[in-house]
């Protein structure tokens, strides 16, 4: 799973900018752009993504999982 570009793609649906999330992150957008390009990342950091952009992406990967299980 390409978690970062799953991440920008969220956030582009929401109709919100990257120096909105980065803002919202306090990191810059520079930051934001490293994450818009990572396969995997950490749970704490995904939770915070997850609330600011009010999308469980968890979810994903727990419907990945039950594919692999079915």
């Amino acid at each position: 799973m390409d978690i970062g570009r799953t991440i920008r793609l969220v956030l582009n649906r929401k109709g919100r900018t990257v120096v909105w999330l980065a803002e919202c992150l306090g990191c810059s957008r520079t930051n934001v752009y490293k994450i818009f390009e990572k396969q995997s990342i950490s749970t704490d950091y995904l939770f915070k993504i997850s609330k600011i952009l009010d999308y469980d992406f968890f979810k994903l990967y727990s419907d990945e999982l039950k594919k692999d299980v079915e």
